[in-house]
């Protein structure tokens, strides 16, 4: 005997581009959308009936169409009125909304910004992602794809050693990152125009910080975020350390005064923590 007991159905990696033009310089909005439906949908699963299941092409097109009329200023507000607008469906219980904006960036000419060429800049995004259920709605922002790196201030010693440890203390390292950040946002907050100054707040504390470890470097830049923003309740970091690994030039006869490095892709170090606002 089998019993369902649990599924979530919805269409994922929803690709939209808008132009905003009416403004004097246009704008471009670049977004990748998820819908994630739960409820009463057993029957689509056990019996077949599809009469409960809106289509995930239905999903699609309605993501299209809201964009028309939505400003998309931020992707939590958009997210906010996709789940608005899925909760309000039969047999629809949690909706799930997962957003990444891709970041453009407005090309200089003459020395100006030109008011409708753009270049994309990397991997960054902002995330978003909305869960509404009878409860209400939960936000998570953030950001991913954010890839610093620094020279000095990076050190990483007296840690634990044995039989298999050949990792030598050091003083002075590189230390690279690709930042994925999400902070809970305060309920009923409406201020997402935060996400700057935690973006802000993060990358100072990286460059300035005197750092023992990528772990010390974390809490540093959590505590930080938090400080940017009364709305962030709590921020959760991902940091892969990038290692930049000093080359051996001693058997060509050749110095390496710490200015020589290869940059390895794996296997990585991967750094995680969440940092959460003290009561009161």
């Amino acid at each position: 005997m089998a019993v369902l007991s649990w599924n979530r159905y919805g269409k994922s990696s929803i690709r939209l581009v808008k132009v905003r033009r009416a403004r004097d310089a246009h704008d471009i909005i670049d977004l990748t959308v998820d819908v994630k439906l739960e409820g009463a949908f057993e029957t689509v699963y056990v019996d077949g009936d599809n009469a409960p299941c809106l289509a995930t092409d239905t999903m699609k097109n309605t993501v299209y169409a809201i964009a028309g009329s939505d400003p998309l200023e931020y992707p939590e507000t958009f997210a906010l009125r996709l789940a608005d607008h899925f909760a309000g469906k039969p047999a629809v219980a949690s909706v799930h909304i997962s957003i990444g904006e891709q970041r453009w960036d407005r090309l200089a000419a003459g020395g100006h910004p030109h008011p409708h060429a753009f270049v994309q800049g990397g991997g960054e995004q902002w995330t978003a992602v909305v869960t509404r259920d009878r409860h209400g709605a939960r936000i998570v922002s953030g950001l991913t794809g954010l890839v610093v790196l620094k020279t000095a201030d990076s050190a990483f010693s007296g840690f634990p050693r044995d039989e298999f440890t050949t990792l030598a203390d050091t003083e002075d390292r590189i230390l690279a990152t690709s930042i994925t950040a999400s902070w809970t946002c305060r309920e009923g907050t409406a201020d997402f125009g935060a996400r700057d100054r935690i973006r802000a707040a993060l990358l100072d504390t990286f460059a300035t910080h005197k750092s023992r470890s990528v772990q010390h470097t974390l809490y540093a830049m959590g505590e930080a975020a938090l400080a940017a923003s009364a709305d962030a309740m709590e921020i959760t970091l991902t940091l892969p350390n990038r290692h930049h690994l000093l080359v051996d030039l001693a058997p060509l006869g050749l110095d390496n005064p710490n200015e020589i490095f290869v940059a390895t892709d794996q296997p990585f170090g991967l750094i995680e923590a969440t940092v959460t606002r003290s009561p009161g």
